[in-house]
């Protein structure tokens, strides 16, 4: 098996099987998109890819949903499972199967894996009394009547004959598995699990007796197998494990990459390892865990009415906006904060004003000037180096984007990518094709040809790194610039230079309409309507994406330590009292923000001073400092800064000043920028 996969280079990718106790929302989706980015790049490397996706329908919680519900389980399951499925579709989510444990083939393969395991002798009878946590479908260590650790729920005692699982027989396999860093990422995860597992395990138990939904016991069907046992297992059962095919199985398995929700790491990088070692096969070579998606600094919660509908996105500005903002606000394996505000924001400067206008002005000049043919670029005559640099950046642009989204970096990628779009708009605007155009001696012609087929080729490649992100808008352009279908295109051999010359020009449309303020009080207002009055009591578990509200680690208004909400607030600078103090909550109405700087050159006429552009994560601001003394612009480039965000602008220069940057100096002294020794996320806000 494991040599077949190594011959065939396949691709093998799943997401969390998402639990059918409410419709899906945006954390779903998350999660979903991510994967969907992943397996369409893999592809378009040349890799043949399985992306699996499904459901996870049995288990207590779900029995007692259908029973408040008035509705038999099967039926429950159905209409909330087809909502996942037709939401992925609309999405053109591009999985190659969507699994189902109320399947039969799904049935087949966990009997089978449960017959595997007991004949390898690591499953025996026994009872159990004790404390078991239906709301993480979770046996805990705590006393009758106390709290669930994990989520502060209230706990049932329960008391039955069970199976178990010898869990305990695997503490040093797992702890050697752990050696390898790549298997469970980001690192902090990896930590967690070796710490739990050096902490001692016990044997599981991995039967019910009490309740009836879920997958028989083999040979003793008054016991249904332990939901997380039949959850599990389904990244094996999609591929046909236990049926009359398993061809799949032999080619795909094992997994490239497991994602979850880092709130069931445990289960992934514990238990199911543990399964795998029992029944003797192959384990997957990679486990990712994301962060929370906290929506304006809470973790997103169906108790807490804060639920964010994905189809409410797609309604006002497309899955493209959605699909780009996730992957390019949140720095993947950390929590990431969500607002309409925030999205519009990034919408309408990255899309609207960046790729979408560099498209919109490259295609409609090379329709004006050039009958819609990608023109020739002239010879040494008409190049003036900076086309050389252009190509250059877009050559380090392509490797670095490879390289950082293997690494599941993505807002790095795209950050890097947007690089090269801001860097052509800037070629463009220092070259003005416009006026060349207006010119009509022989140089001025192969000087706009040069401009216009360079700024043409550049788009091309951002086009390409990016449609793996944003499918539907990237296609449209690829059309346009003449190109046919891009999920045809290689990106293993995407190279600067390969815009065919002469290729008539699609029709050339906007791909990203800018959207107004309206966008944002459409989608509020759609949620609001879609919110329930009071909290649905008969809440349970987003087993594959949801986190308990009260988890280890979590800060102020359930922000996870280290996130980087945004703050909408305007806020305003204190004022110190008599004494020359502020109070704490004089001091929380500055925003101080890291921002990165992207653009800094000196004013002229001004000794002291820069003109900066920084990126807060969310928009561009201009910034104007006196530091021209200290630093010289060129070593800013990159540089990361603290800002006070919430400062009113103001004008120097006949330039405005929008914020303003936080450096250090004695009494005479240069100034030194404030700055961090470790890496921190653009946009995140100091507390």
């Amino acid at each position: 098996m494991t040599n077949d996969k190594l011959m065939a280079k396949t691709f093998y990718i799943t997401t969390p099987i998402y639990y059918v106790n409410a419709r899906p929302h945006i954390g779903h989706t998350y999660t979903t998109l991510a994967c969907d980015a992943i397996a369409r790049r893999q592809r378009m490397m040349g890799e043949d890819t399985y992306f699996l996706t499904g459901t996870d329908e049995h288990g207590q919680k779900i029995q007692r949903a259908a029973e408040a519900a008035g509705k038999t389980p099967q039926k429950f399951t159905d209409e909330v499972s087809a909502e996942f499925r037709v939401l992925w579709d609309r999405m053109g989510i591009t999985y190659n199967d969507y699994i189902r444990t109320t399947s039969d083939r799904h049935k087949i393969g966990v009997q089978e894996l449960w017959r595997r395991i007991r004949d390898n002798g690591y499953i025996y009878k026994g009872s159990y009394t004790g404390q078991y946590c239906v709301f993480d479908e979770m046996y805990v260590e705590v006393g009758p009547g106390e709290p669930c650790p994990e989520c502060g729920r209230p706990t049932e005692t329960v008391k039955e004959e069970n199976y178990f699982f010898k869990l305990s027989a695997f503490a040093e396999p797992l702890l050697e598995l752990y050696s390898h860093a790549d298997l469970i990422r980001p690192e902090t995860r990896r930590n967690e699990v070796i710490a739990f597992v050096r902490s001692g395990l016990r044997d599981l138990s991995i039967s019910r007796s009490t309740f009836s939904w879920g997958i028989p016991v083999p040979d003793d069907p008054k016991h249904v197998i332990y939901v997380w046992l039949d959850a599990l297992a389904n990244y094996i059962t999609a591929l046909g494990y236990g049926s009359a095919d398993s061809s799949k199985f032999e080619k795909y398995w094992p997994s490239d990459v497991h994602m979850i929700g880092k709130e069931i790491v445990r289960f992934h990088c514990v238990y199911w390892p543990a399964f795998l070692m029992a029944a003797r096969l192959p384990l997957p070579k990679a486990i990712i865990a994301h962060g929370w998606l906290l929506f304006e600094e809470s973790k997103m919660s169906k108790s807490r009415g804060n639920i964010v509908r994905t189809e409410t996105i797609l309604d006002v500005l497309g899955a493209d906006a959605l699909r780009y903002f996730l992957l390019r606000e949140v720095v993947f394996g950390h929590d990431g904060s969500f607002s309409f505000d925030a999205l519009v924001q990034r919408y309408n400067s990255d899309l609207a004003n960046g790729l979408g206008n560099l498209a919109s002005r490259t295609l409609a000049m090379i329709t004006r000037y050039f009958k819609g043919e990608v023109p020739y670029p002239s010879q040494k005559a008409a190049h003036t180096g900076a086309e050389d640099l252009v190509a250059a950046l877009a050559k380090h642009t392509i490797s670095e984007f490879h390289e950082l989204f293997q690494q599941y970096q993505f807002s790095r990628a795209l950050e890097m990518a947007w690089a090269l779009v801001a860097a052509i708009d800037k070629y463009i605007v220092e070259n003005e094709p416009w006026a060349l155009a207006e010119k009509q001696d022989e140089h001025s012609r192969a000087r706009l040809a040069t401009v216009l087929y360079t700024s043409a080729e550049a788009l091309r490649i951002v086009t390409a790194l990016a449609h793996p992100v944003i499918p539907e808008a990237t296609a449209k352009i690829w059309t346009q610039l003449g190109l046919g279908d891009i999920a045809k295109v290689s990106l293993a051999d995407l190279r600067w230079g390969q815009l065919p010359l002469g290729t008539k020009l699609g029709k050339v449309e906007p791909v990203f309409p800018r959207a107004d303020k309206s966008a944002i009080e459409r989608m509020q207002k759609m949620e609001e309507q879609q919110r329930p009055a009071e909290p649905d009591t008969t809440e349970v578990a987003q087993r594959a994406t949801e986190a308990p509200p009260a988890a280890a680690g979590a800060g102020p208004n359930g922000a996870s330590q280290g996130s980087a909400p945004l703050n909408k607030a305007a806020g305003v600078v204190p004022v110190a009292g008599a004494d020359g103090k502020i109070t704490i909550d004089d001091f929380a109405k500055v925003e101080l923000r890291v921002a990165q700087v992207k653009v800094a050159e000196r004013v002229k006429g001004a000794d002291k001073l820069l003109r900066l552009e920084v990126d807060l994560g969310t928009e561009t601001r201009q910034i104007l400092a006196g530091i021209a003394e200290a630093y010289a612009p060129e070593t800013l480039i990159g540089r990361k800064i603290v800002i006070v965000a919430n400062l009113a602008p103001r004008k120097m220069r006949g330039l405005e000043s929008n914020g303003m940057l936080l450096a250090a100096s004695l009494e005479g002294g240069k100034p030194v920028l404030a700055g961090f020794l470790e890496d921190v996320p653009v946009g995140a806000r100091l507390k």
